[in-house]
């Protein structure tokens, strides 16, 4: 008898294999190849977003005044547990996925403690929470997690495969670098660009080859980066819309994020690449030239 545990994970896991396991259609030509293709790399792009887009849908829709007298930061904190919870429950997640998922959690945390300190303040959460800490609500890390979800879901979602990645060594030494300089920008200069041409240079060879349906697509892996960057820009965007956090131009009233902020992202999604690049069973996709 099959349990509703098993049921669920066979609906989702189908819904997915749907998504995955497209025999070859020849016939598929010009202009409907091409709608056909981009209807499922859409649906494909939407479903590796579920972690994201069902977190940032929850900032829409949770009033700011809380929910049941519980503050927004601590429903919000409830909210993408819950996801989570339930993600590694029906399978879209393994453990080994929720690892470094964590570690995101982490490292997104610690960088917003120290960007919302007292010395730094180059943003703030306004509004108060039971789960803040060091001024900081837990809920944030999620943000930074929401990411690393996507990347190891897209990567599954769209058979990604890495072709000329650069040495692990590298790639690991670059994205140490661009963490390192969000903190130490502050003291001793920001050498973003310095660590940005860097990484051009360590990526200039590498291709993202993926399938949206039925065959192999490639792309620049840096534009890539580019592209997700840009997304999360738009989401930022949305969320200081919605008061979720500040930065200082925005206190009096709302205005669009600096489009800097877009570089830094970018930067940010190298380094998250780097750690989903580093589980087992993604190293198994990348090619590294000798």
């Amino acid at each position: 008898m099959t349990t509703v545990t098993e049921g669920r994970d066979n609906l989702l896991q189908s819904f997915d294999r749907r998504l995955i396991d497209n025999p070859p259609a020849p016939a598929l030509r010009g202009l409907q190849r091409f709608v056909v293709e981009f209807l499922f790399f859409g649906i494909k792009e939407a479903r590796a977003c579920l972690f994201a887009g069902l977190f940032f849908v929850s900032i829409f829709i949770v009033p700011r005044q809380g929910v049941f007298g519980i503050p927004r930061y601590d429903v919000l904190l409830i909210i993408a547990l819950s996801i989570q919870i339930w993600m590694v429950w029906t399978k879209l997640e393994t453990m080994d996925e929720l690892k470094a998922i964590c570690l995101f959690h982490l490292v997104g945390f610690a960088l917003e403690v120290f960007k919302t300190s007292g010395s730094i303040q180059s943003w703030s959460y306004p509004d108060f929470a039971y789960t803040k800490l060091l001024g900081v609500p837990l809920f944030s890390g999620f943000m930074y997690a929401a990411v690393g979800s996507y990347i190891i879901q897209a990567w599954r979602l769209l058979d990604v495969r890495i072709r000329h990645h650069p040495s692990y060594w590298m790639a690991t030494g670059v994205a140490l670098a661009i963490y390192l300089n969000f903190f130490t920008h502050h003291y001793i200069g920001d050498y973003r660009w310095y660590v940005a041409a860097l990484a051009i240079g360590l990526y200039a060879r590498t291709t993202v080859i993926f399938r949206p349906f039925d065959r192999d697509r490639q792309m620049p892996m840096l534009l890539s980066f580019v592209l997700i960057g840009f997304f999360i820009w738009l989401a930022e965007n949305i969320s200081t819309f919605f008061a979720i956090w500040h930065y200082p131009n925005q206190l009096g009233a709302w205005s669009t994020v600096h489009l800097g902020k877009w570089s830094s992202w970018t930067l940010l999604v190298i380094m998250t690449f780097t750690i989903v690049a580093s589980l087992k069973h993604i190293r198994a996709t990348i090619h590294i030239p000798k």
